[in-house]
């Protein structure tokens, strides 16, 4: 089956969506229509495979600081606020892991920071990588940012990543690897 990666709708069936990470599902379940059709936070994609819902990612348009960002990328990079596309959330159904819908959602979340390079402005894609993410994120490019402030300190932290968006592969045969 093809997986197609599309908009949330508002009457999409997420009750039975379960990636296996309560924090995740409960976002999934009760916030992405919210924060994308009443609060216009972020946007909600899912994955759909056969009329079911396979897996989410949520974006949003975002900022980082020049110090915020490794070194070796700042180049000619200007000294203020510069745009970014953050991929708040991705998750895949447990039914569906280890089929390539995380891939297929990355490579629409790419798809979408270039189109906002040439249409606003972005130098990439940042991500706060669950710990038992974070080589995912690394396969495809991405580079640990440092922690300035802040920590949850009871659960898990998240690994703040970036991928320039020079870095970013310009086909899908690229991105696969192939």
């Amino acid at each position: 089956m093809a997986i197609a990666v599309r908009k949330l709708r508002p009457d999409d069936d997420r009750s039975t969506f379960d990636s296996g990470d309560p924090d995740l599902d409960r976002f999934f379940k009760r916030f992405a229509g919210q924060n994308q059709f009443k609060h216009y936070v972020g946007t909600t994609y899912v994955a759909e495979e056969a009329g079911l819902l396979v897996g989410f990612a949520t974006v949003s348009a975002a900022q980082v600081e020049i110090r915020d960002i490794p070194p070796a990328k700042h180049g000619r990079l200007p000294r203020y606020p510069l745009p970014v596309l953050r991929l708040a959330r991705l998750a895949v159904d447990k039914k569906a892991q280890g089929r390539g819908v995380g891939l297929a959602l990355l490579k629409a979340v790419f798809v979408m920071a270039r189109a906002m390079a040439g249409d606003f402005g972005c130098i990439g894609v940042v991500v706060d990588a669950k710990p038992q993410a974070v080589t995912f994120y690394e396969r495809y490019g991405f580079t640990a940012l440092e922690v300035v402030q802040g920590h949850l300190g009871d659960r898990p932290e998240p690994l703040p990543m970036f991928l320039e968006i020079g870095a970013i592969p310009a086909t899908s045969d690229e991105l696969s690897g192939k």
